[in-house]
């Protein structure tokens, strides 16, 4: 059942940016590997600034194609989801990975193509 637009799609990356980069700090991530609050602020980071640039109608610059962000995501959630075995990450900092990396590839592999 694909049902994510484009548009919903946009309107869902700012906020998850701003979490994965607020997150870590609340929820304490980093006890068994300092690395894993680290990974998660780079990345919402980066996100946002994927964001800004994608050609969407809430990109700023629009610069980075459609395809080439949902290809980005596609790639976070499979580091999402093996960092946690790459980086040793244990209790909390795992299942934020996990959820985290499962979230993203829900949200791709539901996206709705574009009839053009």
């Amino acid at each position: 059942m694909k049902f994510i637009t484009k548009r919903i799609h946009a309107f869902l990356d700012y906020p998850v940016a701003i979490a994965l980069i607020v997150l870590p700090f609340l929820l304490g991530l980093g006890t068994s590997n300092p690395i894993a609050l680290q990974l998660s602020v780079a990345t919402g980071i980066s996100a946002f600034i994927l964001t800004l640039l994608t050609d969407h109608h809430l990109g700023a610059f629009r610069v980075v194609s459609y395809k080439t962000h949902l290809i980005v995501d596609f790639l976070v959630a499979v580091v999402f989801i093996v960092a946690p075995f790459i980086f040793s990450f244990k209790g909390i900092d795992a299942y934020y990975y996990w959820i985290n990396g499962a979230a993203v590839l829900s949200v791709v592999s539901m996206h709705k193509p574009e009839i053009t």
